[in-house]
């Protein structure tokens, strides 16, 4: 097995691998990757894409990639193949996935003017390619992929909002508000421990850009995201956003509430709000990806009817 820099490969050397990683995200997530693989082939292409690829007998069996985010590096994706195409069997694929990735996490962590590291790796379970991350002296945080079957729950109708709320579509009309309220709402939170960009406006409305305007988190989907307003004050106390992973599955992407606000049961009222909608155009199922650490919203998912399905990790480095 040879390791070597993905900038050395073109589209058509990854895209057999690519295809097999689609089917494992179908399979273990109900999440089309393909707008995903098209973006990485893209980037392959234009030999722009930072990251290392396993060879064996001239064919890549896996590859790593990740991404600058000015002083942060991202650890976009890991994926390694059990066997080569014509079925001879590989290096253990453990082996070569830490090997990948102590590539990727040296590499970062040598880069000039990089202080942060971060990495979700949704497609592989807690702790099974931890030992990498934790060596380099990462920051381990559980997290848990949960789904629920629209099917299996019958339509019940919405819950009643206390009077001095309001819940409205989704408009762009309120971006600048919306990152204001990810960033208070997050506030001292762990999931801006994991995702350092709720910790600022700038950063807020960085996120908010990646959800809305590009495909990495599935097609937002406006009609089943919705805002929460104190009626009064015409503020901004509430947010849930969905994406389109696949023509049937939804994935709520964010759902935050004001911290003064969390007792009035608007979290529960956004997402009875978006299920309402999917199921009214057909979909079947609705994701979403929470920290274990966070208990509460773990106990509001588990009553609504979304069951634990896997649990994978984020890592954190600081410099």
């Amino acid at each position: 097995m040879e390791v070597l820099d993905l900038r050395h490969f073109s589209s058509a050397d990854l895209r057999p691998l690519l295809e097999d990683e689609i089917a494992l995200w179908g399979r273990l997530l109900s999440w089309d990757y393909t707008t995903s693989a098209g973006m990485i082939l893209r980037y392959m292409d234009a030999k722009i894409l930072p990251g290392y690829a396993a060879i064996e007998r001239g064919s890549i069996f896996g590859y790593s990639f990740f991404v600058y985010e000015q002083s942060k590096g991202v650890i976009g994706d890991l994926f390694v193949r059990d066997s080569v195409r014509d079925g001879a069997r590989t290096s253990d694929r453990h082996e070569v996935e830490e090997t990948l990735l102590t590539h990727v996490i040296e590499t970062l962590q040598q880069s000039p003017g990089i202080h942060r590291v971060e990495a979700q790796l949704l497609a592989h379970n807690a702790g099974e390619v931890s030992r990498p991350f934790l060596q380099q002296g990462f920051s381990r945080h559980p997290r848990v992929f949960m789904n629920f079957d629209i099917g299996r729950h019958p339509q019940a109708s919405l819950p009643t909002l206390p009077p001095q709320f309001e819940i409205r579509p989704w408009s762009e009309d309120e971006y600048q508000s919306a990152a204001a309220l990810i960033t208070a709402s997050y506030r001292g939170h762990v999931d801006s421990d994991i995702n350092d960009q709720y910790r600022t406006l700038a950063g807020s409305l960085r996120f908010l850009n990646n959800i809305v305007r590009f495909p990495g988190c599935g097609t937002f989907d406006p009609q089943a995201s919705f805002a929460v307003f104190q009626r009064r004050t015409r503020t901004l106390v509430g947010l849930i956003l969905c994406s389109l992973v696949r023509p049937d599955v939804g994935h709520i992407t964010q759902v935050c509430v004001l911290p003064e606000y969390r007792s009035a049961g608007l979290g529960e009222a956004m997402l009875a709000a978006s299920t309402k909608n999917l199921r009214g155009r057909g979909f079947h199922f609705i994701s979403l990806t929470v920290t274990e650490a966070n208990d509460r919203a773990i106990a509001l998912y588990k009553r609504i009817g979304f069951e634990s399905t896997r649990v994978f990790d984020a890592f954190v480095w600081e410099g």
